[in-house]
């Protein structure tokens, strides 16, 4: 365990772990980092998740469309796109076992191109809200949604302009660093709720400077898709010291 916090108080506790059942893909080993692995298939992405047949099709309707719309938007870096089905939504995927069965309303911040949230709610979580402030990435979203035949409510709004309402998980990808992703997350905080975030490199750089203002237990797991990569897991999250007016 791991304290974090200021004068080394107990504000924040780190454990590190597997993701709950997570995925059957090796974490590369220290001397393979910075190699790319060849490209993750579909067939190894079902092979590795076990979802079934149909939710493989409707995840190859959102990776299409994904394709299609990258030649007009910008909607995920261009180089990720050679291994879509690892980058993006094994990547996304990954959060599944850590969603609560119980879980009704999941709130996925700065949606953009559907990862993780809209993937989330291909495989099956209910009551998924995608936050995009993008107009076009909104559409996008719609369009997407639709032809995968999946349930989402899409908000065209920046986070910090809706209002406060608890949500059983919040997720976000590639959005913000953690203190500010704490700062978007906190209306839709109830005591019960988890916080998904998947974070890269710079994540015990965050970690420390989230502590400064923020107390909540961490667990840490590490990706299935990057070598750098971590799943953090919060929960029971509360503001230390009341936000400056």
């Amino acid at each position: 365990m791991v304290v974090w916090g200021r004068r080394r108080r107990a504000l924040l506790r780190t454990t590190s772990g597997a993701a709950p059942g997570s995925v059957a893909l090796s974490r590369a080993t220290p001397e393979l980092v910075g190699r790319r692995p060849p490209p993750l298939t579909r067939g190894e992405f079902r092979r590795a998740t076990g979802v079934s047949r149909e939710t493989l099709e409707r995840l190859d309707a959102h990776v299409a469309l994904v394709k299609s719309w990258q030649r007009k938007i910008n909607l995920v870096s261009a180089a990720s796109m050679t291994d879509v089905w690892r980058r993006h939504v094994l990547d996304s995927a990954q959060l599944f076992p850590f969603v609560p069965e119980s879980c009704r309303r999941l709130v996925d911040l700065g949606s953009g191109a559907g990862f993780p949230g809209l993937v989330l709610a291909i495989m099956g979580v209910r009551g998924v809200e995608l936050v995009e402030s993008n107009g076009r990435k909104c559409v996008f979203l719609a369009e997407a949604a639709r032809r995968a035949a999946a349930a989402v409510t899409i908000r065209h709004a920046r986070v910090e302009t809706l209002s406060a309402a608890p949500a059983d998980v919040v997720t976000a990808r590639a959005c913000a660093p953690l203190p500010r992703l704490l700062d978007y997350a906190e209306r839709f905080l109830a005591p019960t709720t988890v916080c998904l975030f998947l974070k890269g490199a710079r994540v015990d750089e965050e970690l420390t400077e989230a502590a400064k203002n923020w107390m909540m237990r961490v667990q840490r797991c590490a990706s299935q898709t990057d070598p750098r990569g971590n799943i953090l897991r919060i929960h029971e999250v509360a503001r230390e010291r009341p936000r400056p007016r």
